[in-house]
């Protein structure tokens, strides 16, 4: 397999070393270290292909929405006639296409619409900010490019900021690894009745995909050998998007449902922490490698432009307001985070990881969040994230070790936020949590360490969508973890996601499981459900 340091040629790691972390983070270093690592073309350069010369179908990896807005909603598509070829099959050349929106599916009752370009150099993608919208609306969506018409996608917008809506529906997933099997969740979760997806991280992972994609073992069909290597470079994230987003369920539940997305650490490389990566490598060189992941994340995912990435650098986090009833405050834990102490994995807590200093956000994230919290209205404050917040000991013994990638390993960060949440009076908060590949429901509690402490809030951990393969009911550390946190409610190992009813008075969590995802078309079941009632924070079983 080729290796990290293989695909760094010795130029560009020269290159890397001369830019330099301090003016990297300038545009002009950052472009400079872009046009070395990907070699784009210049926009002004780029001749314009007429789509009526496209002959193949563009719209292979379907149609997104998401951050829905009052009177506004991000549409997104790609074009890629050859999904599984570099540059999509198309020519560097820029394409023209036409989008509309209606209120129906049959755009008999068409609202409005526009024309937008796809650049070659950000490999064919449109991001449309939809404006003049009506709040809290269903809307259908499509594209034109030449002949061919896209699938049509399905929108809402969110209500006014004050508006007293009565509930807000949402799912809750995260971790998607192609090989590791197909994904039967995103079938299933294409049909709910649903306001908003949110997705927790890793859309995609770093890892090869061999030609018959691993776990899902096609018989019918072989995937380019290219896949078969980790991602390093901008073509290499790009080409791993296209081969994710072209499974029909994913596509299915993108055009079903606006998306709120944020990442985890295998967009770009496994337990990575702010510039620093997994293995040993100059931070300069992982900096170029973060800025192409970041770059091809934001090009495949139905985001605005405030998200657009300079460099290495990508303001992910960001606030949404549904209503009165519910803020969403959506954080990036892995792009200022402090490094994982005692070298990351499952150790014993001490000095090192329970140094004050140790961020989990960074001080700007952390200060934005608390102050967003000081401000709020909202019935319910939510707090989509990546890694379990939770304390989480492994065995329920003195011996316990605690997991250094998880906010366990930044205790002290996690007592700010706590702390800050309860200086500003936010009494029903939930966090939205992803990574770890098993549906837990938490009591947050104010002392972890105190089961008679008072619960201060509730954490939802959505499994993942096929990570880890087909998992189990009762993975084989049930009876530890259960026996070491009595504030742990539910633990289940299967494949799925959750879906959570925010009402006025109380919110209702119901994990959804699949039986299997190493073959396809499992049926989906309620695992469990839970109640948390509005100013009484706590797990209920129902």
């Amino acid at each position: 397999m080729t290796s990290y340091q293989d695909k760094i040629s010795p130029e560009l790691r020269a290159a890397a070393r001369h830019i330099g972390r301090r003016r990297f983070l300038t545009t002009t270093g950052a472009a400079a270290a872009l046009a070395f690592a990907t070699d784009l073309p210049g926009s002004a350069r780029a001749a314009e292909l007429n789509a009526r010369r496209i002959t193949e179908d563009p719209f292979t990896l379907g149609v997104a929405s998401g951050d829905p807005m009052p009177g506004s909603v991000l549409l997104w598509t790609r074009l890629a006639p050859s999904p599984y070829e570099p540059g999509g099959g198309l020519p560097p050349s820029r394409v023209r296409l036409d989008w509309e929106i209606a209120h129906d599916d049959q755009f008999r009752r068409r609202v409005t619409n526009g024309t937008v370009t796809a650049h070659p150099e950000f490999d064919h993608c449109v991001h449309v900010e939809a404006d003049g919208l009506i709040p809290d609306r269903v809307y259908y969506y499509r594209f034109r490019a030449g002949t061919w018409i896209s699938p049509t996608g399905r929108t809402r917008t969110a209500p006014e900021a004050d508006a007293q809506i009565a509930e807000l529906r949402l799912a809750a997933v995260s971790c998607q690894a192609y090989h590791d099997g197909y994904f039967t969740a995103y079938q299933h979760l294409a049909a709910e009745d649903l306001d908003v997806v949110v997705h927790l991280g890793d859309y995609l992972y770093e890892y090869a995909v061999n030609a018959t994609g691993g776990a899902r073992a096609y018989t019918d069909r072989r995937l380019p050998a290219h896949f078969n290597r980790e991602t390093v470079s901008l073509e290499d994230y790009r080409l791993r998007y296209a081969l994710y987003k072209s499974d029909p369920d994913l596509r299915a539940a993108h055009a079903a449902h606006p998306f709120v997305v944020t990442w985890d650490d295998h967009e770009t490389e496994n337990n990575y922490a702010g510039e620093i990566p997994e293995n040993d490598v100059p931070p300069e060189e992982f900096l170029i490698r973060r800025a192409a992941a970041y770059r091809a994340y934001w090009e495949n995912q139905p985001l605005r432009l405030p998200q657009q990435p300079t460099g290495p650098d990508m303001r992910l986090y960001r606030r949404l307001h549904f209503g009165r009833l519910a803020q969403f405050d959506i954080l990036d834990t892995r792009q200022y985070r402090s490094n994982q102490a005692y070298g990351d994995g499952w150790q014993t807590p001490g000095p090192e990881s329970e140094d004050p200093s140790r961020t989990m956000t960074g001080e700007s994230q952390e200060r934005w969040l608390l102050d967003g919290w000081r401000q709020s209205g909202a019935q319910w404050n939510l707090v989509p994230q990546q890694v379990t917040f939770a304390q989480r000991r492994n065995v329920p013994t003195s011996d316990f070790k605690l997991s250094m990638d998880a906010w366990d390993g930044y205790p002290a960060s996690r007592e700010r936020i706590l702390d800050g949440a309860a200086a500003a009076g936010v009494e029903n908060l939930m966090v939205l949590t992803g990574d770890v590949h098993v549906g837990y429901g938490f009591d947050l509690k104010k002392d972890f360490d105190d089961p008679a402490s008072p619960t201060v809030g509730t954490e939802i951990v959505a499994t993942s969508v096929s990570s880890g393969k087909n998992g189990a009911d009762k993975p084989a550390n049930w009876n530890d973890l259960t026996g070491a946190n009595p504030h742990m409610k539910f633990y289940n190992g299967r494949r799925g996601y959750a879906v959570v009813t925010l009402g006025t008075e109380r919110a209702r969590a119901d994990f959804r499981t699949v039986s299997a995802v190493t073959t396809p078309g499992a049926p989906v079941v309620t695992a469990a459900s839970f109640v948390t009632e509005a100013g009484d924070p706590g797990l209920t079983p129902v």
